[in-house]
């Protein structure tokens, strides 16, 4: 990022903190709007199936959700729900459209940005592009309980500015010794980069509730002993056949089949995010658009 890109974002915040940003129509003063990414180590794990069925069931408690699909080059939730998105990021980067005109509607109206090409141009966003997009990603604060980015596979530099940049980070892996060993890479990587990124993890398609403790056991115990790092496990998600049934019917699973084992794991395992994220902010003074506010200064410092 050029001086004055990191200008540009330092006054745009500077002017939001000041109380001349737009307020949207649908904002509601004491909600904040809260920033996770949703990551792999490896491709494969079910990832994006997992981002989109988790953002349903929190959808389902009541709260308000918007899916971001910045998994570049292998972007997949609108083919999940069978949608054809008409805009995407590179409409809002291009100055084309306006960031409530490229979300779109997938199951239960559940609110999605698809990625397609765009996020690759937020490596050479020109200091007035950059403005732009700040501004309309920080038009969401208040709007939404939850922002979810569903970021690519392993640790591109894309991906790590959305890692490092977010509140909080849910690793999904497998039980298969290379998505363990991707997993924690990955983990090993983001902290040497940025310390203070919490991390949970989630362990898909297992056979049994023992071996995803096995699984999430290898993981935190090595995170423990050479990072410091205590990662707490929200669930394990069983192998279950309903599931590539649904994705090929290109409807979520936890919709398709609302009783099939995944779905019922995965609804406790929502539960015990939402008790989980009820958790104060690392700064407690954020006012409702903090957790925004918050991301895009994070994004600023990692783009130099």
């Amino acid at each position: 990022m050029t001086n004055d890109q990191a200008e540009a974002l330092r006054n745009l915040v500077r002017q939001e903190e000041r109380g001349r940003m737009p307020v949207p129509g649908t904002e509601t003063p004491d909600r904040q709007t809260r920033i996770f990414t949703i990551t792999s180590g490896k491709g494969g794990v079910g990832k994006s199936n997992f981002t989109l069925n988790f953002a349903l069931q929190l959808q389902s408690l009541g709260y308000q959700v918007l899916v971001f699909d910045a998994d570049i080059g292998m972007a997949n939730i609108d083919v999940l729900m069978g949608v054809s998105p008409k805009y995407n990021l590179y409409h809002l980067l291009k100055r084309e459209k306006t960031i409530e005109e490229i979300i779109c509607r997938g199951y239960n109206d559940l609110q999605f940005i698809a990625g397609g090409s765009g996020f690759n141009d937020l490596l050479s966003l020109k200091p007035e592009e950059l403005e732009y997009f700040s501004s309309q990603v920080m038009s969401l604060s208040g709007t939404v309980d939850f922002i979810l980015f569903d970021t690519g596979a392993g640790l591109s530099k894309e991906s790590l500015k959305f890692i490092t940049a977010a509140e909080q980070t849910i690793v999904v892996t497998t039980p298969e010794p290379t998505s363990i060993t991707d997993a924690y890479a990955i983990i090993k990587m983001v902290h040497a980069r940025e310390p203070s990124v919490r991390f949970q993890l989630v362990v898909n398609r297992v056979t049994d509730r023992l071996e995803g403790k096995q699984t999430a056991d290898k993981i935190r115990l090595v995170s423990q002993q050479f990072l410091q790092l205590d990662i707490p496990t929200l669930g394990y998600i069983p192998d279950d056949a309903n599931v590539s049934k649904a994705v090929k019917k290109q409807t979520p699973f936890s919709v398709m089949f609302p009783e099939t084992a995944a779905t019922r794991e995965l609804k406790e395992l929502v539960r015990r995010f939402e008790s989980s994220s009820r958790a104060p902010l690392a700064e407690p003074s954020m006012d409702a658009a903090g957790g925004v506010k918050r991301f895009l200064s994070r994004m600023l410092s990692f783009m130099r």
